[in-house]
C-alpha cells in the first residue's frame, strides 16, 4: 500500500489507465479539429466525438443527438439554468432548486436573480431528503424550471429524481438534474426519470478534467436553450467553440466502462464504505452518520465527530486525503450550508468528514484509514476539555 492513501473522490478521480489509452492518439496523431469537414484529420476527429457522444448518451438512456459537449458539470449547469430563464422568458420567471445543490447551481440561481428571476430554495429533511410535497406547493404558473441534484456531492443522498420529474412533467415544468455524483456510480435514466436536462462531468467518473456534458431532451418536450457562449454554432448552436477532442473521448470511454461495470463496481465500494463506517462507530463514540444510509451514493461516507474540529483531523492524518466539505468551497472557514440545511448546528457541521472512496480503493486502504481516524481523534479528544466535562457528566449521545 502507497502513501498517502486518495479517499476524496468526490472531488475528482483518477484518470483510468483504460480512458487514458483511448485518449493517447487524439493528442499527438489524430489531432483535427472535429470541425474541420474538408479533410481527413477533421474526419477523423468529428468520428471519435460522434462515437463519445453515443457512448455519453448510452449511459443516461438518451439518444446522441441530445449531447452537448462543455467543459464540465458547472457550464452544464449554467448553461442549463441560464439557457431555460432566457429561453421560456415569455412563459414564466420562476425556479425551484433546493438549498443542499452544489455551488454550481446556488451561484448560478443567485445570478438570475439579479435578471429578475424568481428563485425559491427548498429546504430539505434530516436526512437530506427532499419533502415532495413541499415541491408540489412552491410550482406555481409562472415556474419554468426545476433543479434538484441527482446525488449530493457532500452527504451522498440520492434524491427520488423519478418522483421529483413525474410532478414536473405533470405540471409541464422543466426538470433539470445536476448528475455529476451520480452518473457512472448509479442508474440513471433520463427517460424513466422524466428528465429533461441533466449535467455531468468527465472527472467525476475517471475521465479527465475540463470536459463535461449536458443532456438536451429533443422531444417529449423539445427544449429550447438560449445560448450561453457564441461563435461559429458548434453543438448545434447550444455551445460554441473547437470542440475538446481527446477530452471528450476520455468522456466517452469513461462512460462505456462505467456502463459496464457499475453494478459490480457498486457492490464493492458499498461494502468497503459499510467496513468503514463500522469500525468508527465501533471504536468511537459522539459519530454521527450525516444524511440518509439507504437512499445514498455506495461510495459516500460522511461523518460528525462530536467535540473536534474537522480541519485538526485532516491535519492530524496528512497521509490520508479526505475533505471536510466539498471541494469547491474548501477555501472558506463556514461550516458546510448542506450541514447547515439538515439541522446540524455549528459544532457538528465544523466536525464533519467525508469519505469518498472509489474505483481504485483497496480493502487495505480502508483498515489503515480507519485506524488513522481513530488514533487522531482519540488524540485530539484527550486535548479537549469540553468531551472530558462531557465524558464527566456521562451525557446521553445527542439525537440526530
Amino acid at each position: 500500500m502507497k502513501l498517502p492513501v486518495y479517499m476524496d473522490n468526490h472531488a475528482t478521480t483518477q484518470v483510468d489507465p483504460r480512458v487514458f489509452e483511448a485518449m493517447r492518439p487524439y493528442f499527438v496523431d489524430i489531432f483535427g479539429n472535429a470541425a474541420s469537414r474538408n479533410h481527413s484529420f477533421g474526419w477523423q476527429a468529428d468520428e471519435a466525438v460522434e462515437k463519445a457522444r453515443k457512448q455519453v448518451a448510452e449511459l443516461i438512456g438518451a439518444t446522441a443527438k441530445e449531447i452537448v459537449f462543455t467543459s464540465g458539470a458547472t457550464e452544464s449547469d449554467n448553461l442549463a439554468l441560464k439557457g431555460v430563464a432566457q429561453a421560456y422568458a415569455g412563459r414564466g420567471n420562476h425556479i425551484i432548486t433546493a438549498a443542499t445543490e452544489h455551488k454550481a447551481i446556488l451561484d448560478t440561481a443567485k445570478r438570475l436573480e439579479k435578471d429578475g428571476v424568481r428563485v425559491t430554495y427548498l429546504p430539505v429533511e434530516r436526512n437530506g431528503l427532499l419533502d415532495l410535497d413541499q415541491l408540489r406547493d412552491a410550482i406555481t404558473d409562472a415556474t419554468i424550471l426545476i433543479s434538484i441534484m441527482y446525488a449530493n456531492n457532500e452527504i451522498g443522498v440520492v434524491q427520488n429524481i423519478g418522483e421529483l420529474g413525474k410532478i414536473a412533467k405533470d405540471r409541464g415544468v422543466l426538470m433539470h438534474t445536476d448528475a455529476a455524483q451520480a452518473a457512472g456510480k448509479i442508474p440513471v435514466g433520463v427517460i424513466d426519470d422524466n428528465i429533461d436536462l441533466l449535467s455531468i462531468s468527465a472527472h467525476k467518473m475517471y475521465g479527465p478534467k475540463g470536459v463535461g456534458a449536458l443532456y438536451v431532451r429533443r422531444k417529449g418536450p423539445r427544449v429550447e436553450l438560449a445560448a450561453q457562449m457564441d461563435g461559429g454554432g458548434h453543438e448545434r448552436g447550444m455551445r460554441s467553440g473547437t470542440l475538446n477532442v481527446p477530452g471528450i473521448v476520455g468522456l466517452g470511454e469513461a462512460c462505456a466502462i462505467a456502463k459496464n461495470e457499475m453494478a459490480e463496481e457498486s457492490k464493492r465500494l458499498a461494502h468497503l464504505r459499510d467496513q468503514l463506517k463500522d469500525r468508527l462507530t465501533a471504536n468511537l463514540d459522539e459519530v454521527y452518520v450525516n444524511g440518509d444510509m439507504h437512499s445514498r451514493l455506495p461510495h459516500n461516507l460522511n461523518l460528525s465527530f462530536g467535540y473536534i474540529e474537522g480541519e485538526a483531523l485532516l491535519m492530524g492524518m496528512n497521509d490520508v486525503a479526505v475533505s471536510s466539505g466539498s471541494a469547491c468551497t474548501s477555501a472558506t472557514l463556514e461550516p458546510s450550508h448542506v450541514l447547515k440545511a439538515l439541522g446540524a448546528d455549528d459544532d457538528l457541521a465544523h466536525s464533519s468528514i467525508r469519505f469518498g472512496l472509489g474505483r481504485f480503493t483497496t480493502e487495505e486502504e480502508v483498515d489503515y484509514v480507519a485506524g488513522r481516524v481513530i488514533e487522531v481523534v482519540r488524540k485530539l479528544r484527550e486535548l479537549s476539555p469540553l468531551y472530558e466535562m462531557h465524558k464527566g457528566k456521562k451525557v446521553l449521545p445527542a439525537t440526530r
